[in-house]
């Protein structure tokens, strides 16, 4: 069914998110500028191009592979991330942003310290992952951007008060065993 490939995509950068760099970065983001709007339109703009980067990257590497070959990979890529997903992430300050604090300083700040946050990081390597596994490509791209916005508009505008509310190592198991569950599932199907 085609709609797998949109929820699967959603939900999994949905819960690989709470906690990560991204989502502190957001948190940053957020109570450094003050300006919801343009912090959420940056973290749209950049889910879009790193994803749709990773998502191409991923069909790529399912065009190169056979079945079987893609199969083992990627369910030893998806538990390695479940286990990868355990490990707290931290920001380090280098990672902050730098803007004039206008609507559009505050956009152009976010798009590129999120872009940058983002690469590398767990939810674009399960992203790169999913698009090895799922098709349409637009609706992995789709969901993992729809994931990340689920799990950083919320931090956005409610700031510090719901960062503190977080049960990160809560979240972090439960994107564990959803990764864990996704490898687990390629291998016996």
């Amino acid at each position: 069914m085609a709609i797998d490939a949109l929820l699967i995509s959603t939900a999994a950068v949905a819960v690989a998110e709470i906690g990560d760099k991204t989502q502190l970065l957001s948190l940053i983001l957020a109570a450094r500028y003050r300006r919801p709007w343009p912090i959420i339109a940056g973290i749209l703009i950049a889910t879009i191009l790193n994803h749709s980067l990773a998502g191409a990257v991923g069909a790529a590497v399912a065009a190169w592979l056979s079945p079987d070959q893609l199969k083992w990979i990627l369910a030893l890529s998806f538990f390695a991330v479940a286990i990868w997903t355990l490990i707290p992430d931290k920001l380090d300050d280098a990672d902050g942003a730098t803007g004039t604090g206008t609507g559009r300083g505050v956009l152009i700040a976010t798009v590129i310290a999120f872009f940058l946050a983002e690469m590398g990081d767990k939810t674009q390597v399960a992203t790169v992952l999913l698009a090895a596994q799922y098709s349409p490509l637009w609706q992995v791209i789709t969901g993992s951007t729809i994931g990340m916005l689920l799990a950083n508009v919320p931090v956005v505008l409610l700031g510090s008060r719901f960062a503190h509310r977080l049960p990160l190592r809560a979240a972090r198991i439960a994107a564990a065993v959803l990764f864990m569950l996704l490898a687990i599932w390629i291998v016996l199907r």
